[in-house]
Protein backbone atom coordinates (compact mmCIF):
# COMPACT_ATOMS: atom_id res chain seq x y z
CA UNK A 1 0.00 0.00 0.00
CA UNK A 2 1.07 3.67 -0.57
CA UNK A 3 0.39 7.15 0.82
CA UNK A 4 -2.85 7.29 -1.72
CA UNK A 5 -4.31 3.21 -0.82
CA UNK A 6 -3.22 2.31 -3.88
CA UNK A 7 -2.41 -1.41 -4.52
CA UNK A 8 0.51 -2.37 -6.58
CA UNK A 9 -0.18 -4.73 -9.46
CA UNK A 10 2.00 -6.99 -11.22
CA UNK A 11 1.05 -7.63 -15.14
CA UNK A 12 3.65 -9.63 -17.31
CA UNK A 13 6.68 -9.19 -14.45
CA UNK A 14 6.28 -5.67 -14.38
CA UNK A 15 5.17 -3.34 -10.96
CA UNK A 16 2.61 -1.04 -11.33
CA UNK A 17 2.00 1.36 -9.02
CA UNK A 18 -1.68 1.02 -9.18
CA UNK A 19 -4.31 -1.28 -10.55
CA UNK A 20 -5.40 1.47 -12.88
CA UNK A 21 -1.93 2.31 -14.17
CA UNK A 22 -1.87 -1.77 -14.63
CA UNK A 23 -5.18 -1.58 -16.85
CA UNK A 24 -4.17 1.25 -18.54
CA UNK A 25 -0.68 -0.22 -20.13
CA UNK A 26 -3.02 -3.04 -20.95
CA UNK A 27 -5.21 -1.09 -22.96
CA UNK A 28 -1.72 0.01 -24.72
CA UNK A 29 -0.83 -3.74 -25.23
CA UNK A 30 -3.55 -4.77 -27.09
CA UNK A 31 -3.70 -1.02 -29.02
CA UNK A 32 -0.50 -2.87 -30.76
CA UNK A 33 -3.46 -4.84 -32.54
CA UNK A 34 -5.15 -1.56 -33.62
CA UNK A 35 -5.44 -1.25 -37.77
CA UNK A 36 -5.49 1.98 -38.07
CA UNK A 37 -1.80 3.72 -37.81
CA UNK A 38 -3.11 6.90 -35.43
CA UNK A 39 -4.07 4.18 -33.12
CA UNK A 40 -1.53 0.98 -33.25
CA UNK A 41 0.85 1.39 -30.67
CA UNK A 42 4.45 0.34 -32.31
CA UNK A 43 6.55 1.09 -28.77
CA UNK A 44 5.76 1.69 -24.86
CA UNK A 45 8.25 2.92 -23.09
CA UNK A 46 7.98 2.75 -18.67
CA UNK A 47 8.21 5.30 -16.64
CA UNK A 48 10.10 8.29 -18.80
CA UNK A 49 12.41 10.50 -16.74
CA UNK A 50 12.68 14.38 -17.95
CA UNK A 51 15.17 16.58 -15.98
CA UNK A 52 14.21 19.97 -14.63
CA UNK A 53 17.65 21.78 -15.67
CA UNK A 54 16.47 25.54 -15.19
CA UNK A 55 19.95 28.38 -15.88
CA UNK A 56 22.16 24.94 -15.83
CA UNK A 57 20.77 24.12 -12.48
CA UNK A 58 19.28 20.91 -12.21
CA UNK A 59 15.65 21.51 -9.65
CA UNK A 60 15.02 18.02 -10.00
CA UNK A 61 13.26 15.64 -12.41
CA UNK A 62 9.61 14.07 -13.41
CA UNK A 63 9.10 10.57 -14.30
CA UNK A 64 6.14 9.97 -16.60
CA UNK A 65 4.14 6.76 -16.44
CA UNK A 66 4.23 6.00 -20.02
CA UNK A 67 5.97 7.80 -23.33
CA UNK A 68 3.90 5.92 -26.14
CA UNK A 69 4.93 5.68 -29.86
CA UNK A 70 2.25 5.20 -32.68
CA UNK A 71 2.90 3.98 -36.04
CA UNK A 72 1.93 7.49 -37.69
CA UNK A 73 4.97 8.69 -35.25
CA UNK A 74 3.09 10.91 -32.95
CA UNK A 75 3.90 10.43 -29.07
CA UNK A 76 2.07 10.88 -26.35
CA UNK A 77 3.63 11.21 -23.10
CA UNK A 78 0.79 9.41 -20.21
CA UNK A 79 0.18 9.96 -15.87
CA UNK A 80 -1.88 8.10 -14.75
CA UNK A 81 -3.84 10.28 -11.68
CA UNK A 82 -5.93 8.52 -9.36
CA UNK A 83 -6.33 10.95 -5.98
CA UNK A 84 -6.18 14.24 -8.11
CA UNK A 85 -5.96 16.52 -4.42
CA UNK A 86 -3.42 17.68 -1.87
CA UNK A 87 -0.02 18.70 -1.95
CA UNK A 88 1.50 15.88 -4.21
CA UNK A 89 -1.10 15.80 -7.03
CA UNK A 90 -0.10 20.10 -6.44
CA UNK A 91 3.91 19.08 -6.86
CA UNK A 92 2.57 17.25 -9.66
CA UNK A 93 0.75 19.74 -11.64
CA UNK A 94 3.56 22.16 -11.10
CA UNK A 95 6.35 19.81 -12.45
CA UNK A 96 4.17 18.83 -15.27
CA UNK A 97 3.86 22.77 -16.30
CA UNK A 98 7.78 22.53 -16.03
CA UNK A 99 8.71 19.93 -18.31
CA UNK A 100 5.92 20.55 -20.74
CA UNK A 101 7.77 24.19 -21.32
CA UNK A 102 11.04 22.67 -21.00
CA UNK A 103 10.64 20.13 -23.42
CA UNK A 104 7.63 21.65 -25.86
CA UNK A 105 5.27 18.67 -24.95
CA UNK A 106 1.95 17.98 -23.35
CA UNK A 107 1.65 15.38 -20.58
CA UNK A 108 -1.74 13.59 -20.83
CA UNK A 109 -3.40 13.06 -17.73
CA UNK A 110 -5.64 9.98 -17.39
Amino acid sequence: MNKFNAKKIIISGIIFDSKKEGLYYLKLLMLKKANKESERVINIALQPRFDIIINGKKIGFYKADFKVTYADKHTEIIDIKGLKKGSAYQLFRLKKKLVEALYNIEIIEK
